[in-house]
């Protein structure tokens, strides 16, 4: 690869980086290439970028960035083969991996992932990722919590009106 080449393919993963606020760095080395194409295809229908990278650009990348970042906590785990799953769900990636494995048991490794600057380390973690909300998921949830007072309130006042408006009526017939 030329100079060139190697600062363009820099520059682009340093862009890919500044945007994404997760990804996950994988060895996909055991997969055959039916397998790999199949994992590709699933990861592109559920709007994962797959990116094979090469270590050292991978690395350059990341250290253009301030250390709030963290980033420099993946350097260790850029050895070998490395796939880049880069999605704007945290929990996604980890989700497809699992979908993928079914009952086979062929994985892609997860080496590590990179989620609004927590770093989660090894193939272990993956259960852990795929339950982690998106989100979505968790705006979700404080809307349905900040709801459930007022429909609360709002269903006691109802019930309560009915009653004093009950009673307010048998008053009026008893005093007639």
């Amino acid at each position: 690869m030329l100079k060139t080449e190697k600062t363009l393919v820099i520059s682009e993963l340093k862009e890919k980086f500044q945007n994404a606020t997760n990804f996950y760095l994988t060895d996909s080395s055991t997969l055959s290439v039916a397998q790999i194409n199949k994992f590709r295809r699933l990861c592109y229908d559920k709007g994962i970028e797959v990116k094979v990278v090469k270590n050292s650009l991978v690395q350059k990348a990341l250290e253009s960035f301030d250390a709030d970042k963290n980033f420099d906590k993946l350097y260790d785990v850029l050895k070998g083969p490395s796939t880049l799953l880069i999605s704007d769900t945290a929990n996604l990636p980890a989700k497809v991996i699992k979908e993928f494995r079914g009952a086979k048991g062929v994985k892609p490794a997860i080496k590590a992932a990179y989620i609004d600057t927590a770093v989660f380390f090894g193939d272990d973690q993956l259960d852990e990722l795929a339950k982690l909300k998106s989100k979505e998921e968790l705006l979700g949830e404080i809307i349905g919590l900040l709801q459930s007072p007022a429909k609360n309130v709002i269903g006691a006042l109802k019930s309560g009106g009915n009653t004093i408006a009950g009673l307010v009526k048998a008053l009026e017939e008893r005093a007639q």
